[in-house]
């Protein structure tokens, strides 16, 4: 198949929970892909792979481009920094929408990249496919003195419909019935996704790394309805804030809910939408607003990512998800 931007391409490998680890050289048939597993090649009818190994199936896939998309592990960042390190080392560009890597494993997996003359790219990791790590490379030399924003779509969801008179219940259950937010919403009330976000912005933008319990972490989790429809009586928004701000002895970093006046951009920052300002040595002050993104944004993330990788023909394309389906 060639797309419209010269890039040839064909899928040759899909690997998840339901359909199990599938690769054919040859490319898939994707009309068959929501098929049971059996009605598709698998690993045990490839002699030159084995299904619990990855290099293997990358080796039967033939890869050139590996898209990596599990489940977040805010602890280690696992499987996805070995499924992204063995991609690489296999001689694959990788391409992930996970954050766990960045927060874990960037400057490895950067350098890797960089030795093996392919490209690891993670545009979707924050704020879906708005191209917020591609943005500074439009600004060589730009010094990134801090930023603060609003990164987590679930907790701005269930903060804008509790202003409205929901209880917390019901207002995730509302961000779970648009999709922004999981079954177990842990790691959004609780204020993880937000710091992994904030961590991953730290880590690439002010090449400082930095460990999860170096931020402080505050969730929402202990806001009441009558707090924050009273903050909005007042004036006020209640917000899940990133902050992030250079230092002399590295970066002091914070995510906490907190009340913005309701004059601010940020106040105006609702539902499902996020935002970043960024202060930087050249300009005062850059901003970045994203309205309501709908469900294909992240993978409008991947795309864009696939498409500066691949610039080139006969790419073949690998797609590993073992997401739940």
């Amino acid at each position: 198949m060639r797309d419209r931007y010269g890039i040839s391409f064909r899928i040759t490998g899909i690997a998840s929970r339901s359909l199990g680890w599938i690769a054919d050289s040859s490319g898939l048939d994707l009309g068959n892909a929501n098929s049971p597993a059996h009605d598709l090649p698998s690993l045990d009818q490839l002699p030159a792979a084995r299904q619990s190994n990855v290099r293997d199936w990358l080796t039967a896939a033939q890869a050139d481009v590996l898209f990596e998309a599990t489940s977040l592990n805010v602890e280690t960042g696992q499987p996805a920094v070995d499924y992204i390190r063995a991609a690489l080392e296999y001689g694959a560009h990788a391409i992930t929408a996970n954050k766990g890597p960045i927060v874990h494993a960037y400057r490895e997996l950067r350098d890797l990249a960089t030795s093996k003359g392919k490209r690891f790219l993670f545009e979707s990791t924050v704020m879906d496919g708005v191209p917020i790590f591609s943005f500074f490379d439009q600004l060589p030399a730009v010094h990134l003195q801090g930023f603060h924003g609003i990164l987590n779509s679930t907790t701005n969801v269930i903060l804008s419909q509790m202003e409205q008179g929901l209880t917390f219940d019901d207002a995730l259950k509302k961000a779970q019935e648009l999709g922004v937010a999981e079954t177990d919403a842990t790691h959004d009330i609780d204020g993880w996704d937000a710091a992994v976000k904030t961590a991953a912005l730290i880590t690439v933008l002010m090449d400082v790394p930095i460990r999860l319990d170096q931020i402080h972490r505050e969730g929402i989790r202990d806001l009441t309805p009558q707090a924050v429809r009273t903050a909005r009586r007042d004036g006020w928004a209640f917000k899940l804030v990133c902050r992030a701000r250079r230092t002399e002895s590295g970066v002091e970093a914070s995510v906490a809910p907190e009340k913005i006046q309701s004059t601010q951009p940020m106040a105006r920052i609702a539902e499902t939408s996020s935002y970043v300002y960024f202060e930087t040595d050249i300009f005062p002050g850059l901003a970045i607003t994203e309205e309501n993104p709908g469900l294909y944004a992240t993978a409008y993330g991947l795309l864009a990512d696939f498409i500066r990788a691949a610039r080139n023909p006969q790419s073949q394309l690998v797609i590993e998800n073992k997401q739940s389906q």
